[in-house]
């Protein structure tokens, strides 16, 4: 049954998360609130306390995971019944970042912002190959970067891609830059020219194009989406429109869609950027399974552009990341490079050479994509029954909010509940409309038994939204 449960909450030293937790185990052990009784919804206690919703989410999170209370999909939060521990018990959790995959530490902020790989096993053999650099750096210590010393890294990154369809290649296209971010910018550098050039981008996409585009001075237009990616005749229009010089996508994993856009689509946006000398730039770089489809490398060898790394496969902390040209225009790149910072210190080009040719990091980074999936099935178990995209080879999902959530409240919420995620504004331009909808990444760098509480977490948000009428 409901109830018209009422309380004052109680004064303790700590969080406020603690004192409405500690509350609802004290209305329980003294009888006034019974098995079976309803809480209020997470913005009506919210309100009743001057509180923020996201801190009363974490409080029943925490006692659903005691088994205190209850959640039941479309009805509420209920009291589970009577406990054996007792009231002034509370749940203490640790306060830290991230812990190993599979430690038996426990944390509470679980940030979503961008996708963690779990740790095991590739941080030892990165400090490994430190060891061995600096012990004895082939390419030495005392001298500029040059392309002899540049070989034996691009030849280790060209076996790296290997089986990727980037067409015909050599280990001399493949192009070392600081992370993909930065092979970004090297590709606008060397593919744009002129004092104002246009570049065109998805009207969702993710957020480094436009912060480039930015520093190269560059406009940025948005181009209309559908579920197959971008449509071909909005680029067409774009085209005409703007005399753009370069498209920007992603069409292997879009970010934050998570779709992928099909062969036949691709070459219909090829055949748009034949017709208008269109440059086409693809980040390649959240892609962690099989290609569903040729790159635009592949299928425009003469303006097909592409970009990768090592974050979402390896480890992001390297900042190691690849740049291929076009046909005809790898000396652009190289000059971009070269022009702007000589090419990567010596001791990067060494590390980067001898970690990706360990035999031991292919099985590392399986053993982390099955991982990921694993986390993926936590969240689509918790949060499946609201309208979320997902894939198992993709360290995102894109969640649409149920109505009575707008965006922005709902990633402060999230904030509040320790659980940050990002909204669909941070991926659509100024004068793009953005929808009510968030990514959440994965973060498998924290214990499945926190990562799930951080699901449910978001759950108790999504099943109590806040549904203020405007007047």
């Amino acid at each position: 049954m409901d109830t018209i449960w009422q309380p004052e909450m109680i004064l303790i030293a700590g969080p406020k998360y603690k004192a409405v937790a500690e509350t609802i185990r004290r209305e329980v052990a003294a009888g006034r609130l019974s098995q079976g009784d309803k809480l209020p919804p997470v913005r009506e206690l919210a309100w009743q306390f001057k509180i923020t919703p996201g801190t009363v989410a974490r409080a029943y999170s925490i006692l659903t995971e005691e088994g205190l209370l209850f959640a039941e999909v479309g009805r509420g939060t209920f009291v589970a019944g009577p406990r054996s521990v007792q009231a002034d018990a509370p749940y203490v959790p640790i306060e830290i970042d991230a812990v190993p995959h599979n430690s038996p530490r426990e944390v509470y902020r679980v940030n979503m912002l961008s996708p963690v790989l779990p740790s095991i096993g590739q941080a030892d053999l990165i400090r490994e190959a430190l060891a061995e650099v600096a012990i004895d750096p082939p390419s030495g210590v005392m001298h500029y970067p040059g392309r002899p010393n540049t070989k034996p890294a691009q030849e280790a990154a060209f076996e790296w891609l290997r089986g990727c369809p980037l067409g015909e290649i050599t280990a001399e296209d493949v192009v070392l830059t600081l992370g993909g971010q930065h092979a970004i910018m090297l590709v606008m550098q060397a593919a744009l020219f002129g004092r104002r050039p246009t570049i065109l981008v998805e009207e969702l996409a993710y957020a480094g194009f436009r912060r480039a585009a930015e520093l190269m001075r560059a406009d940025v237009v948005a181009v209309e989406m559908d579920a197959d990616g971008l449509i071909p005749e909005a680029l067409e229009a774009a085209c005409l429109k703007t005399d753009a010089q370069l498209l920007c996508t992603s069409p292997e994993v879009h970010n934050p869609t998570v779709r992928s856009t099909p062969l036949e689509r691709r070459k219909a946006l090829v055949a748009v950027a034949e017709r208008h000398n269109l440059q086409i730039m693809e980040d390649d770089c959240y892609r962690m399974g099989p290609d569903r489809g040729a790159t635009y490398r592949q299928l425009a060898p003469t303006r097909g552009w592409y970009v990768s790394s090592i974050a979402k496969t390896i480890t992001p902390a390297l900042r190691l990341g690849f740049a291929i040209a076009p046909e005809g225009r790898m000396n652009d790149l190289r000059r971009a490079v070269e022009h702007g910072m000589f090419g990567l210190p010596t001791p990067m080009m060494d590390l980067a050479a001898k970690l990706l040719r360990d035999p031991r990091l292919i099985p590392i980074t399986e053993r982390a994509r099955e991982i990921y999936r694993e986390y993926i099935q936590i969240a689509v178990d918790t949060l499946g029954h609201h309208d979320v995209v997902w894939r198992d080879d993709v360290p995102f999902m894109w969640l649409t909010l149920p109505i009575g959530w707008r965006a922005g409240a709902f990633c402060q919420a999230a904030e509040a509940a320790e659980v940050p995620v990002r909204s669909a504004e941070e991926f659509a331009g100024r004068d793009t409309r953005a929808r009510h909808k968030v990514r959440l990444a994965l973060n498998a760098g924290v214990s499945k038994d926190s990562y799930r509480a951080a699901m449910h977490r978001l759950r108790a948000l999504l099943d109590n939204p806040p549904e203020q009428i405007g007047v």
